[in-house]
């Protein structure tokens, strides 16, 4: 058998003691489907004294990661410190310079600087893994880079951060409102400790941004990601999406058209009998779409300590086997340059709006939408209260440009109260 494959680690909150445990308790298996032995030699984190739920008496410790990141005795430096500027971009930098190969779950780090560190990687002849850092269990990298590598990507669509999919399954499921659901989910630590990153949409753009450059061949672009969180979901919107046989998901979706990538992370409806209507909890799922394997639908769990480290431990296991690819499936010279789109691809919208009881209103609307070339589908009128109307509408098909210009013509008829609610209806 070779040298042992020697692992620094930094950072050791849940997923690093969780990669701790798998390489104490299951050495003997990885050895055996790898055909090297898998070793730590030293790891990092900020407190040294802290309990941590397993033995690190056997390693040696750097306080500092980047001096971790150039030791002699380390060959795969393994990033699960967090954050995309900082410690664990000068740590990454400096092992890809000393000549290590890279495991990483930090999205936020490949979002902002993949193309830069992609390049410096393949200038060093290194490779950089990052299974971890979309989706958490799911082998979503794995899938993209090799198993559909015969494939043009048609669509990347997905559920992928399990904090938001659990606030609007709790909102349907108990009835709760967005802000009771949000405080749940908070007192349970499903919250990041900036809660943006969760439910403004951030932390699924940065895993979006990676799939749609493995996807399309792009550079990383998170920039152009259209980002819309959960926050103005209401309890009537769950419920009256249901009620028309939907269900209300935090969806990225993108897209390589004619006229650019569209990349899009934003609420949507999603028939409630779908795979994606279906999905409940923190649950991740992903869907995509080749011209030759047609829709593949991933399903698992998308962070924790198990499924995390048990991703982190698939990119090691590849390294000690000898896998080596380009970090985003292809040399980082050969990624095009992102031209932005703004989703056009045309849908079906859900509309909801409180309309002044007043002779005439609905007919003022529908004026607006048939002006914008938008044609209704469904709609539904619900009970009165305080002398407005809470109306539904499903259009057909028509493009976010279309309905734009009906929303600023609805604000314009005198006849609608606050701001209406519109969210896009994927089909899956």
């Amino acid at each position: 058998m070779p040298s042992p494959l020697r692992l620094g680690i930094a950072g050791l909150g849940t997923v690093g003691a969780g990669v701790v445990k798998i390489v104490r308790q299951k050495a003997a298996l990885l050895a055996e489907r790898s055909g090297q032995e898998i070793v730590i030699s030293a790891v990092s984190a900020r407190s040294k004294g802290k309990d941590r739920g397993v033995p690190l008496s056997g390693y040696a410790w750097e306080d500092d990661p980047v001096v971790l990141a150039q030791r002699d005795d380390v060959d795969v430096f393994v990033e699960l410190m967090g954050g995309h500027e900082g410690p664990a971009r000068d740590a990454t930098e400096a092992a890809l310079r000393a000549g290590k190969d890279v495991v990483t779950a930090n999205k936020a780090l490949l979002a902002h600087h993949g193309q830069a560190l992609a390049s410096l990687a393949e200038s060093m002849g290194r490779v950089i893994r990052f299974e971890a850092a979309v989706a958490g269990g799911i082998p979503i990298i794995k899938a993209l880079t090799e198993g559909l590598a015969g494939n043009d990507i048609q669509r990347v669509m997905g559920v992928m951060n399990g904090t938001c999919n659990y606030i609007l399954t709790r909102m349907e499921d108990a009835g709760l409102s967005y802000d009771e659901a949000f405080a749940e989910a908070d007192g349970l630590g499903y919250l990041e400790a900036d809660p943006t990153l969760d439910v403004g949409g951030i932390d699924a753009g940065h895993k979006l941004s990676l799939l749609a450059s493995i996807a399309f061949g792009t550079q990383v672009a998170f920039d152009a990601v259209e980002l819309e969180g959960i926050g103005s979901i209401s309890i009537e919107d769950i419920r009256q999406a249901a009620d028309m046989g939907f269900r209300i998901k935090l969806l990225g979706v993108s897209r390589l058209t004619g006229r650019g990538l569209e990349q899009s992370m934003a609420p949507c409806l999603v028939p409630a009998g779908s795979p994606l209507g279906q999905l409940a909890g923190g649950t991740n799922m992903v869907v995509i779409e080749g011209d030759q394997v047609g829709q593949i639908v991933m399903r698992g769990a998308g962070a924790g300590e198990g499924p995390t480290a048990s991703a982190v431990m698939g990119d090691i296991m590849d390294l000690a086997r000898g896998t080596r690819l380009s970090t985003f499936g292809k040399p980082a010279e050969m990624l095009r340059p992102v031209t932005p789109a703004k989703a056009a691809t045309p849908a079906p919208y859900y509309l909801r709006m409180t309309l002044l009881d007043k002779p005439g209103a609905l007919a003022k609307v529908a004026t607006v939408l048939s002006d914008a070339g938008i044609s209704i589908n469904r709609m539904r009128q619900y009970d009165h209260a305080d002398d407005a109307a809470p109306v539904l509408i499903v259009t057909h098909k028509t493009t976010r440009e279309a309905l734009d210009i009906a929303l600023a013509g609805m604000a314009q008829t005198g006849v609608v109260t606050g701001e209406p609610v519109a969210l896009r209806i994927e089909e899956v």
